[in-house]
């Protein structure tokens, strides 16, 4: 068994995260409260400096190629509470109060499509 250890990090220093060939990590974003995953973003360091910054949510758009920040045009902001990185430093999970909905169809998450799972042994 690993033993567990918390790194130390200097204040406002960002642990050595792994950002992918295009300079993104995934951010599953999940409401502070509920636990309610919301959605998944990506984020560039810049996203994520602004983030931590601001307190709100700022991702990075890979279809438009530019930041964004969640809610800025339809005022469903993300206030962010605390933002992890996982084991390996490749995903955040960053936990917000949530404003309205998170998902741009008006869903309260972007996680309301089920699909079909066959019972176990069938």
């Amino acid at each position: 068994m690993s033993e567990h250890r918390h790194s130390d990090f200097a204040a406002g220093a960002l642990p050595p995260l792994k950002f992918d060939a295009h300079g993104l990590i995934p951010a599953v974003v999940q409401e502070a409260t509920t636990r309610e995953v919301l959605m998944v973003a990506w984020m560039n360091r810049e996203s994520l400096e602004l983030t931590l910054k601001t307190g709100y949510t700022v991702f990075w758009s890979r279809s438009r190629q530019k930041l964004w920040k969640k809610g800025e045009t339809s005022g469903c902001l993300q206030r962010v509470r605390e933002v992890r990185a996982d084991c390996d430093a490749d995903t955040l999970l960053v936990l917000v109060d949530q404003t309205g909905p998170a998902c741009h169809t008006g869903e309260r998450s972007c996680f309301f499509q089920p699909l079909p799972v066959a019972a176990p042994g069938s």
